[in-house]
C-alpha cells in the first residue's frame, strides 16, 4: 500500500458493522443498519400469495380451514428461510436486542403493504357505493392522500408467558410493535394476557398447536388499560368515525395461525364485553 492510500485510510471513517453479518461494510440507504450484501438478499414480501394469511407460495391452512375467521388478514414483512431464521434466533434467543429496531423497520414495510391494500378498498368500496349505476372506476394510486389513508387505531403485542420473559428478558412482540408505534404515531396496548405458559410450538404439528393455544390468552382485566381503551373509542367516535375498532396483533413469525387466530378471539370477547366490535388483522415480521 502507498503512503497516500495509508494516509486516506487513518483519516477516512471506519465503515459500520452489519447488524446481519458481522463484517464492515458500507450500509443500505434504505437499512443502515445492515450491509448493501445483507439487504439485497432479504426474502421481502412484497406480493402475496394467500390474501389471508399473507404468505408468498401456495397455502394449504387457509384452503383447508372452515368456519369464519377470526382475522381479516395477516401481512408478513419477510420469508421465514434460513437465513432470517439465524437473524432471528440471533435476537430472540441469544438476546442481540440491537436488531430490535432494525427488525421493527422491516415490519413496518407489512405495515405499509397493508395500509395500502386497505386504503384501496376503502377507496374502491367507496367509489362502488356512490357510482352505483355506473361501472366501477379503478382507483389510482394518486387518489391515495394522507386524508383517506388506512390507519391502525391500536397494536396489541402477543404476550409471552412468565417463564419465557424471565428466559428471554424481553418481549420481542412489544419490541417490533415499540418502534411501529415510533414511526407511524401508534398506540401500543397490553389488552391481552397468557393464561398458561406453553412449550415451544416449533416442535409440534399443526394440530398439537392448535389445540395448544385454544385457550393460551384471554383479555386484560386491568383498569388502567381498559380506561385506555375507552379512551381510544371516545377518540374514534369523536373523530366521526363510526366503525368497528382496527387493532392489528403483533408477533415475530406467523406459522400456523394457531397464536394469532387464539389471541384474535380473546380480543373479539374482549371487545364485545366493552360494548364494541373489532377489525382485527395481524402483522408478523416473518411468514413461514
Amino acid at each position: 500500500m502507498s503512503w497516500v492510500k495509508q494516509a486516506r485510510s487513518l483519516v477516512a471513517p471506519a465503515l459500520p458493522q452489519c447488524l446481519f453479518c458481522g463484517r464492515q461494510a458500507r450500509s443500505s440507504p434504505d437499512m443502515p443498519g445492515i450491509c448493501l450484501s445483507c439487504y439485497s438478499r432479504i426474502p421481502w414480501i412484497r406480493r402475496p400469495r394467500c390474501q389471508t394469511c399473507g404468505r408468498h407460495v401456495g397455502c394449504p391452512d387457509c384452503s383447508r380451514s372452515r368456519g369464519p375467521v377470526p382475522i381479516r388478514c395477516n401481512r408478513s414483512a419477510v420469508a421465514y428461510t434460513s437465513e432470517m431464521r439465524e437473524i432471528l434466533g440471533q435476537y430472540k434467543y441469544r438476546g442481540d436486542e440491537r436488531l430490535a429496531p432494525l427488525l421493527g423497520q422491516m415490519l413496518d414495510k407489512a405495515y405499509a403493504l397493508l395500509q395500502k391494500e386497505q386504503s384501496e378498498r376503502q377507496l374502491t368500496s367507496g367509489t362502488l357505493h356512490t357510482h352505483f349505476f355506473c361501472k366501477p372506476i379503478m382507483v389510482l394510486k394518486s387518489n391515495l392522500s394522507r386524508s383517506n389513508l388506512w390507519q391502525a387505531d391500536l397494536l396489541v403485542p402477543v404476550p409471552v408467558s412468565t417463564v419465557r420473559l424471565l428466559e428471554r428478558g424481553f418481549n420481542q412482540a412489544e419490541q417490533l410493535a415499540a418502534v411501529l408505534c415510533r414511526s407511524r404515531d401508534l398506540l401500543q396496548l397490553p389488552l391481552l394476557v397468557r393464561t398458561h405458559h406453553t412449550a415451544k410450538q416449533s416442535f409440534k404439528s399443526r394440530s398439537e398447536r392448535l389445540a395448544d393455544m385454544k385457550h393460551a390468552f384471554t383479555g386484560n382485566t386491568d383498569e388502567g388499560v381498559l380506561h385506555r381503551l375507552r379512551e381510544q373509542l371516545d377518540a374514534t367516535a369523536f373523530r366521526g368515525q363510526q366503525r368497528p375498532l382496527r387493532i392489528i396483533i403483533i408477533d415475530d413469525i406467523y406459522t400456523t395461525g394457531s397464536t394469532i387466530r387464539a389471541c384474535a378471539d380473546a380480543l373479539h370477547r374482549l371487545c364485545e364485553s366493552m360494548g364494541c366490535t373489532a377489525e382485527i388483522y395481524s402483522l408478523t415480521w416473518a411468514r413461514s
